[in-house]
């Protein structure tokens, strides 16, 4: 099994590596928080176009496969890019399957979008409902969400406070009334589930990149910081730690292509592999970033090392949308769905905290 990448994916990824290595450094990170939303940044990827690159040629877009998201999305994750990249590609990606190719235009031409990863809530004998925690929902102008079996386009005016969070993301409570009617009934579900499988994936390789980061940050200083006349990384008792962090970080990264070549081969499979992909993704990202703080010692818990950069981010990124448990039963829903009521595959409790 060969996991090379072309040359033009080596491209790809270099090409995106070189433009966050110059202006998503962790200063620049640090400098966008609390929001998380670096817009000088967002303006600089443009020139890349990752949102042309998430859409099929017959909607305006390059038509990049699955694969080469998420090649991207792990670039973007390898440095924390506060840039709401992959939530703008899958609502691209949706309105082009429903053929609104006019509501795709402004995105290819630098909006921001997302979609709701869950239904809207409406509490009983509420008028309106609201979707909550929607990712990007605080700077996107445009949001998708799903209530029942009818799939909404709202354009929040204001654009919603963000909530405050553990990963300095620009989440928000979007109210979910009005809006336009993008469809309705068995299509909207499908639409919608399918949107969030692509989410999960995406995410899940921006958890490997950060993964990866958080790895060489303590392999790095493992290597340099010296006890009893030898470096720390001799012992086992680091060594063979960050050892289990660099298996499982190839196995995540195995597992989201083998996730995104099984979506670009329109295989059954592919949205239990990219709902496997994210809990195994979050996992590792946890793991990873937990033994990368212990190997630094008491620099790792100090919130102005950039450790803490990867460990914040490994937990919020994943609970947006709940966690890994909640993604193993969005594939038990998907592999029995006798046991679910139609169009509640997904779960609708996140743990982000506030």
């Amino acid at each position: 099994m060969d996991f090379a990448l072309s040359s033009d994916q080596q491209l790809l990824v270099g090409s995106f590596d070189a433009l966050l290595g110059k202006q998503s450094r962790p200063e620049e990170v640090r400098a966008a928080e609390p929001i998380g939303f670096d817009a000088a940044l967002w303006q600089s990827l443009r020139r890349l176009e990752p949102v042309a690159m998430a859409v099929p040629e017959d909607s305006g877009g390059w038509g990049a496969s699955m694969l080469d998201l998420c090649l991207i999305g792990e670039s973007l994750g390898r440095h924390c890019a506060p840039v709401p990249v992959i939530e703008t590609q899958v609502t691209a990606r949706l309105l082009a399957r429903l053929g609104r190719d006019t509501v795709v235009e402004p995105l290819l031409a630098g909006g921001v979008a997302t979609t709701a990863p869950h239904p809207v809530l409406r509490r009983h004998g509420a008028a309106a409902g609201i979707a909550r925690l929607v990712p990007a929902g605080a700077v996107a102008g445009l949001v998708l969400v799903r209530e029942g079996a009818q799939l909404r386009a709202l354009r929040p005016d204001p654009v919603p406070v963000p909530v405050p969070n553990l990963a300095s993301l620009p989440l928000a409570d979007v109210p979910a009334d009005g809006g336009e009617v993008l469809l309705t009934g068995p299509g909207a579900l499908e639409a919608f589930e399918t949107a969030v499988d692509e989410w999960l994936l995406l995410t899940a390789s921006a958890l490997v990149g950060l993964s990866a980061s958080a790895l060489a940050l303590a392999v790095g200083y493992a290597g340099e910081r010296t006890a009893f006349g030898k470096p720390i990384g001799a012992f086992q008792g680091i060594a063979h730690r960050l050892a289990d962090v660099a298996t499982g970080i190839d196995g995540a990264r195995v597992l989201v292509h083998e996730a995104a070549w099984s979506a670009d081969e329109g295989l059954a499979a592919a949205a239990e592999r990219a709902c496997m992909a994210f809990a195994f993704a979050s996992d590792v990202a946890r793991q990873a970033t937990y033994w990368a703080m212990h190997t630094l010692g008491g620099y790792g818990v100090m919130l102005e090392h950039d450790a803490q950069l990867y460990f914040r981010r490994a937990r919020g990124w994943a609970a947006v949308y709940g966690d890994a448990e909640a993604a193993y039963r969005r594939v038990a829903a998907r592999r029995y769905p006798r046991r679910q009521a139609p169009g509640l595959t997904s779960v609708t409790t996140n743990k982000v905290t506030s």
